[in-house]
């Protein structure tokens, strides 16, 4: 093997350990690209196929105890999808407990979504089974007027991380959608 051969393989294995985000920013897995572009949290990596077996896991720092929103879009919006699973693993780096977490899907930015959208946490077939918190061990879904999973009964101290997963659908598929993640803090 010639010096150059050598640096180039060495440079390739690289690239295979540390996999992180595409030159625009966006993480890639399954049929999707995810985007911390609208702030307040960090995405670590992502990985998976959104099947059952290997959900899309996207590991995740939030740096605040505020809504934030995660950006997801289709890797290939001429061939749009129209169901995954998700598992959403968050280290609390907000400085303060949470005792609950919501997830609520959006169509439009800042809009829930309703029935007619077609976007939901599988409401046309809901599974319990397909939703699960390591930390939280109620959860409530909620379909109208807007699509939420609402979980609380447990808790995440600061520096802990909390794991959620559940299943995404989008009946009447769109290129962008948003997931806004809520973790609800004791009131004073």
């Amino acid at each position: 093997m010639t010096r150059h051969s050598g640096i180039l393989a060495a440079l390739l294995s690289l690239a295979f350990i540390s996999a992180g985000p595409a030159d625009d920013g966006r993480w890639y897995a399954g049929d999707y690209s995810f985007s911390d572009e609208l702030g307040g949290f960090r995405i670590l990596s992502v990985k998976g196929s959104g099947t059952t077996a290997d959900p899309i896991e996207i590991d995740e720092e939030l740096d605040t105890a505020s809504p934030v929103t995660l950006v997801i879009r289709a890797a290939q919006p001429s061939e749009l999808q129209t169901a995954f699973h998700l598992r959403i693993v968050t280290l609390n780096k907000s400085g303060l407990a949470w005792i609950g977490f919501d997830f609520e899907l959006q169509e439009i930015l800042g809009k829930p979504s309703n029935f007619y959208d077609g976007l939901s946490f599988g409401q046309i077939q809901p599974n319990p089974d397909f939703i699960s918190s390591n930390r939280f061990e109620h959860f409530e879904s909620q379909f109208e007027p807007f699509d939420r999973l609402l979980f609380d009964s447990g808790h995440v101290d600061p520096l802990d991380r909390s794991a959620f997963g559940f299943f995404v659908t989008d009946v009447t598929p769109v290129a962008e959608f948003y997931l806004v993640e809520d973790p609800r803090i004791p009131s004073t």
